[in-house]
């Protein structure tokens, strides 16, 4: 009887510890996910490709995860949390330059980035020619279709200015809006309906036990020329596992068609 428990306790150990390691090298991994999905717009045409990661927290991006990606892209978007409290401004910076190597950056705030320093975080987008969306908007490219990438401060920061990002965007423009929480996207109302939302900052949960987690899981859906992305995110928090939600990037090619009665 003593052997037998013995061999259980140590059966249960071994099954343990191999649960950990896979949780653990599962947060080193990422998986680049492809997007193509078409949206309602005033033209036809192709849209921009875009390349969208968030919650980078402490991580590194990695030369594989670039060449990996391909591009170049219209737009390389970091949805908030590029970092944590803790994390070296060299690391920082350096994570910002090897993905402004896909294209031009832009950023959004996200609820742990001041704790890394509002400058360093500031510097380092703009040190490798990136834009900080702070509740405006710019042009990207596209044929046949004005697109505009609108992104907005988090809500953490009590300085999401809705109005302020969505001023000068005219009916006819395709909006692509960012913001690092999904919850921004309630806070739109009847008033706005961009044709394209993204946002990170859930991590999907980041450890699920089949279908339940303590937040919802990523996911992209594309219906009725609608698009509404949210990822699990790039990085971890807390704790460097994750199970059920694979650490993801995202590569998303756009295209604007007019709807034909």
């Amino acid at each position: 009887m003593i052997q037998t428990y013995r061999e259980l306790l140590l059966g249960a150990a071994a099954a343990s510890a191999a649960l950990l390691g896979y949780m653990a090298a599962s947060a080193k991994h990422a998986t680049i996910r492809r997007h193509d999905a078409v949206v309602s717009g005033s033209g036809d045409g192709e849209g921009p490709a875009l390349f969208f990661i968030s919650d980078i927290h402490r991580r590194r991006v990695t030369d594989s995860l670039i060449r990996g990606a391909g591009g170049p892209f219209d737009a390389v978007i970091i949805g908030g949390d590029l970092a944590e409290g803790g994390v070296p401004a060299g690391r920082i910076r350096d994570n910002v330059k090897k993905l402004a190597g896909l294209g031009p950056v832009y950023y959004v705030w996200g609820n742990n980035d001041r704790e890394a320093g509002e400058e360093v975080i500031r510097d380092s987008i703009l040190a490798a020619g990136g834009k900080i969306l702070d509740n405006e908007s710019v042009r990207l490219a596209g044929k046949g279709q004005r697109w505009m990438l609108v992104g907005t401060d988090d809500t953490s920061s009590y300085n999401v200015d809705i109005a302020k990002a969505f001023d000068g965007i005219r009916a006819d423009d395709a909006v692509i809006f960012v913001s690092h929480s999904p919850t921004v996207f309630d806070m739109l109302g009847d008033g706005y309906d961009p044709a394209v939302r993204i946002a990170g900052h859930t991590h999907g949960g980041q450890i699920r036990l089949g279908r339940f987690g303590m937040l919802e899981k990523g996911s992209f859906q594309s219906d009725n020329g609608k698009v509404k992305l949210v990822s699990n995110g790039y990085g971890t928090s807390l704790l460097p596992l994750r199970l059920g939600a694979p650490a993801e990037v995202h590569v998303i090619r756009l295209r604007a068609e007019k709807e034909r009665n």
